[in-house]
């Protein structure tokens, strides 16, 4: 069970972590980035291609859940070890991680298509 004062207290030595109430559970942010998610009382950590194979090997499943219409959805976060409730040293090495799963994952995000502007775009005949 994820106690979120707890887990604000073990925050603590990342710096500026934000807790943001969301679908009835937590967003973890530090600055605009999710790293973390508390879900039916669970801690998740964000993970991506480099970090995936890790929690896989320990059992720990992604977070999912069920649409309206009745699909399942696998996020990219999973379930935190037990350890990094015993030991404040291991959170932030997790958490470490999954901020920089975060920060990858913002990286490699798809931007917007480029449009170019009026100006531009009447100099060298773009539209």
């Amino acid at each position: 069970m994820a106690d979120i004062e707890f887990l604000k207290e073990l925050c603590e030595p990342l710096g500026h972590v934000v807790f943001k109430k969301m679908f009835g559970g937590w967003g973890i942010m530090i600055g605009e980035r999710m790293f973390g998610l508390v879900a039916h009382d669970t801690l998740h950590f964000k993970v991506d291609g480099q970090t995936a194979a890790r929690f896989e090997a320990r059992g720990l499943e992604r977070f999912t859940y069920v649409t309206k219409d009745g699909r399942r959805t696998v996020m990219s976060y999973a379930r935190a070890p037990e350890e990094v409730f015993d030991d404040p040293e291991a959170f932030v090495v997790w958490a470490r991680e999954a901020i920089e799963a975060a920060m990858r994952s913002a990286a490699t995000a798809k931007k917007p298509a480029h449009t170019p502007t009026k100006r531009r775009a009447a100099a060298t005949g773009e539209r």
